[in-house]
């Protein structure tokens, strides 16, 4: 069987930055566990496979090299970008998956892909795990918690950069996430994700987080528009505006690859 692959640098508008995804378009699911060996093959952060419902309609769903994974923004924007590629005449399209329903992608004029997705905000946690303390090498504020990570929050972004992990220990988190992030000079606030238990030591730029931190910066700086950054070796930008129970993701994306795979 032969499948056409492509990999999108998705959060950024130059290459080699920002978070590579593979997308794969087909007409019926493939087995479960011959997605989640390409997905192991191509060793990104995720591979998104893609089925048409019709020219507007389509449903996704999302691999990382270790597991099926409830909800990707990057690969999310990264198969927006693909499909708007083919069509050149469509300016919007819907994407439903299991976790988080329907998903409503608008292609902008500026070159922007806006993505509508439901607000994800964190809790303030009290009991934090002793293996969140014990796998950071600097304390935060604060902990919370949402249905995807841990948000720690430090008090300074030089924090942020600085932080080493023990993703060992954050493995035992599972099937939670870590995000660690701060207020930030020149941007609203920075952040960095690990996700060891999931796909691997640190993701480049995650998407779906910021449904999470942008309403909780948008709380904490009385703003509903937001610019993220995400302070990975590649780094990404994320235009963030939250409105009532959603959180809209403005990014761009960049073609790195097309070709065809043999399984």
């Amino acid at each position: 069987m032969e499948l056409e692959i492509n990999i999108v640098d998705a959060f950024t508008d130059v290459a080699f930055k920002g978070n590579s995804a593979a997308v794969i378009m087909t007409e019926q699911w493939l087995p479960d566990d011959l997605m989640q060996s390409i997905a192991m093959e191509n060793n990104l952060s995720e591979t998104a496979f893609v089925k048409q419902i019709t020219q507007q309609k389509y449903e996704i769903r999302w691999f990382s090299p270790i597991t099926e994974i409830d909800f990707c923004g990057h690969a999310t924007l990264a198969s927006s970008f693909v499909i708007f590629a083919k069509n050149k005449n469509l300016t919007q399209i819907s994407f439903y998956a299991k976790a988080v329903g329907h998903l409503t992608i608008t292609k902008m004029a500026d070159g922007y892909i806006q993505m509508i997705f439901p607000s994800n905000p964190p809790q303030i946690i009290h009991d934090i795990p002793s293996v969140l303390l014990n796998g950071l090498s600097i304390k935060p504020l604060a902990v919370l918690k949402n249905k995807q990570a841990f948000f720690a929050v430090f008090e300074k972004e030089s924090d942020v950069y600085a932080v080493v992990t023990d993703n060992e220990l954050l493995k035992k988190l599972a099937p939670f996430d870590v995000v660690v992030t701060a207020q930030s000079t020149d941007y609203d606030f920075v952040s960095r994700y690990f996700w060891p238990a999931n796909g691997g030591d640190e993701d480049p730029v995650t998407g779906s987080i910021h449904t999470g931190l942008a309403p909780y910066w948008a709380d904490r700086l009385n703003k509903p528009k937001l610019i993220a950054y995400q302070a990975s070796k590649r780094g990404g930008v994320i235009n963030c505006q939250v409105c009532n129970d959603n959180v809209y993701l403005l990014g761009k994306a960049v073609p790195y690859l097309s070709g065809t795979i043999q399984v």
